[in-house]
């Protein structure tokens, strides 16, 4: 049986891709998940047989090897850094509200600046598990 980590798998399609320990991309129908399982994971790691499809190799009979890999958790800062992060983010959002107060929205490119920022954080604290 050959192993390696989920690529990428997007349910809506049906289908995704493997990196094969050996480095080769394999096809990922959803299909030849373990009953049970819609979706997996980036990063997941599988063992699989591989037949030969219509374009190439093909992943058949997917069985889980541990559990689901989180890129988000592994990626997240230290808590002293998120501190130094939340802080500065505080100041930067009290800058928009004094001008709120004086009745008129941050500039354009201020806005998108914010913006982009809380969205940084935010992604940076949503840990799905």
């Amino acid at each position: 049986m050959a192993s390696g980590k989920v690529r990428w798998l997007d349910q809506k399609r049906g289908y995704g891709f493997i990196t094969s320990d050996d480095g080769d991309d394999v096809f990922l129908p959803a299909s030849a998940l373990p009953e049970g399982v819609s979706t997996l994971r980036k990063g997941t790691k599988v063992e699989f047989s591989i037949v030969d499809g219509r374009k190439g190799p093909q992943a058949m009979d997917v069985t889980l090897v541990g559990p689901t890999a989180s890129i988000i958790k592994a990626t997240r800062p230290s808590p002293d850094d998120m501190t130094a992060i939340v802080e500065d983010l505080i100041k930067l959002l009290d800058g928009a509200g004094n001008t709120l107060r004086r009745h008129r929205y941050p500039s354009p490119a201020e806005s998108r600046k914010l913006a982009k920022l809380l969205r940084a954080v935010a992604d940076d604290f949503d840990v799905q598990d």
